[in-house]
């Protein structure tokens, strides 16, 4: 059994708690998304595209820069929610959630967009010569069908955000108990001498968590879509 510290079981529950915020924060934004850029043909489409998968792309620094200009105290957004609501992103573990959230957020629509433009278009059009209307139609026609895919894309962005690390340390640093998450633990473990096995031990932990968010979303997927079958 592998003996971690209060340090280490508080980076661990930090990370939880980030990772699962992001998630719940982010999909109702990617399912609204991913059926816009599937669904939808309009100017700025392309655009829209690029932006959201952006992330993937650009090293993370440079998306947790990008949020600390944007939502730092100083920050375009950020003395405004400051200001006006009291949030406060920078150096605080609600920027670690938006930045996990932005980082998988690709992955999201990504899984939920294929999900929808597999959905039969004919059932959808059906439906709305019944007269039912286009939330009526998403809601019972194509959110039942793309299930699995919400769940796969749900699972994918709460691994990357279990693993982010350059955005998240930009972005709000790394400070121990308010925003230093499983990877920055990991990383600060391997800057200091005699560190070597605390950081194995993250690492392991963090590897079986990221197998099990898989296993999970393969699992989840197909018992949805046999469901669906059935």
């Amino acid at each position: 059994m592998m003996d971690l510290s209060a340090d280490d079981i508080t980076a661990i529950l930090l990370s939880l708690k980030v990772a699962s915020t992001a998630v719940a924060v982010s999909l109702p934004f990617g399912v609204v998304v991913a059926w816009l850029l599937a669904r939808k043909r309009f100017w700025g489409r392309t655009v829209l595209d690029g932006v959201v998968h952006l992330p993937l792309i650009l090293p993370p620094v440079v998306t947790g820069y990008a949020l600390l200009l944007t939502f730092g105290r100083r920050g375009v957004l950020g003395g405004v929610l400051d200001q006006w609501f009291g949030l406060v992103f920078s150096f605080r573990w609600t920027g670690a959630a938006l930045a996990a959230g932005i980082m998988g957020f690709p992955l999201m629509v990504r899984s939920i967009r294929m999900a929808i433009e597999g959905v039969d278009t004919k059932l959808e059009t059906a439906a709305s010569t019944l007269g039912a209307s286009s939330v009526m139609v998403f809601f019972t026609v194509t959110l039942p069908l793309i299930l699995p895919g919400i769940a796969a894309g749900t699972v994918l962005a709460f691994a990357k955000a279990m693993g982010e690390f350059g955005a998240t340390i930009t972005f709000v640093s790394n400070i121990p108990g308010e925003t230093q998450t499983l990877s920055a633990a990991i990383y600060t473990y391997t800057q200091v001498p005699g560190g070597d096995a605390a950081a194995l031990r993250l690492t392991l932990v963090s590897v079986a968590l990221s197998m099990a968010a898989l296993i999970a979303s393969e699992v989840l997927s197909r018992r949805l879509t046999s469901r669906l079958a059935a």
